[in-house]
């Protein structure tokens, strides 16, 4: 067990150290946002020029912000449309942080996009990179000293790839991906039960807006995830649009976690479930400010951890027709 200044904390330390080093492997070890819906390009690289603009979008994600070494995530996406729109360039940044782990990294993006009627466009997408994986777990004190697991850091460079599709116009959007098909391995130490590797996760996206009134769009998506050696999690968001310059919505999150969670709870697997309001404001033509806030809805809830993530997007047009009134996905 993991030593806890206070008992309130302790499963969760526990959690935030076995995510990723401890014998097994965690299931869910992908970024999580609230706002996928605004950060595609973290998900998909077929995602890539889908805006018909210069578009770069900057996020932060504090979990279970008010405890020592919560997850941090930020993210930075650039992407364009070259060669006549038939192809979309974009390039990810991202740095992930879970108490003594930290990961960050780099991947290139190319879409192949083809028009499939007169408002609709397929994107085919590659991406390709690598992230640096490091652990500080001699920093890790534990109740029983000579733990093989934690006896030496951890420093390595990940290198991957991944694909996907994406199908869209300006009202509806479908996609599927896998970002990373690489399991690199995370640690050289072996349990002799499962070494901690690199898990393949696979999304499926889709959205539409419906007009209620000239005022007025709802805007219904969901993201499906799956991860080898987990169930399915599920988010659903409702967004409504009001004079397409300001957005309130809610969304509901169901995942599920594999022994790690189940073994902190008692031996008894449970649902992580959330609800999440968002709300974004259309400032100008060209920038998009969002913001979530994360309430929990399963025993988590008892240690009180809000999860706050915020959203900047900026797009340069390359004339006036090339922005598009308004892009909602």
């Amino acid at each position: 067990m993991i030593r806890s200044s206070t008992r309130k904390f302790g499963k969760v330390a526990l959690l935030l150290i076995g995510l990723v080093g401890g014998g097994r492997a965690w299931a869910q070890q992908d970024h999580m946002f609230s706002q996928y819906m605004f950060n595609m390009m973290a998900m998909n690289p077929a995602y890539a020029g889908s805006r018909d603009v210069l578009s770069m979008t900057a996020l932060y994600r504090n979990q279970w912000g008010g405890i020592e070494g919560a997850p941090q995530t930020t993210t930075f996406t650039i992407d364009m449309p070259v060669n006549r729109e038939r192809i979309g360039l974009g390039l990810q940044l991202f740095n992930d942080r879970i108490g003594e782990y930290n990961t960050t990294g780099a991947y290139a993006s190319y879409a192949f996009r083809i028009k499939v009627g007169s408002r609709s466009t397929l994107g085919l997408g590659l991406q390709a990179g690598a992230s640096s994986f490091q652990a500080d777990l001699l920093k890790v004190r534990t109740d029983q000293g000579g733990d093989p697991a934690f006896s030496q850091n951890i420093s390595k460079i990940l290198p991957n790839f991944g694909t996907g599709i994406y199908l869209s116009n300006d009202k509806t959007y479908i996609g599927i991906s896998v970002p990373q098909l690489i399991k690199n391995k995370l640690t050289d130490y072996d349990s002799g039960v499962q070494r901690a590797t690199q898990r393949r996760h696979a999304y499926a996206m889709a959205g539409f807006v419906v007009r209620l009134s000239p005022v007025l769009k709802l805007k219904p998506s969901t993201l499906v995830k799956y991860v080898e050696g987990a169930p399915l999690g599920i988010d659903g968001n409702l967004n409504l649009w009001i004079a397409d310059r300001i957005a309130v919505g809610v969304s509901y999150r169901r995942n599920q976690f594999n022994s790690y969670e189940s073994a902190l709870m008692n031996g008894k697997v449970y649902d992580q479930d959330a609800i999440v309001g968002i709300v974004e404001v259309q400032l100008s033509d060209q920038i998009r400010l969002g913001y979530a806030y994360d309430q929990m809805l399963n025993k988590l809830q008892t240690f009180k951890l809000p999860s706050h993530e915020i959203m900047l997007r900026y797009e340069l047009g390359f004339g006036k027709n090339k922005i598009l009134t308004p892009r909602y996905f």
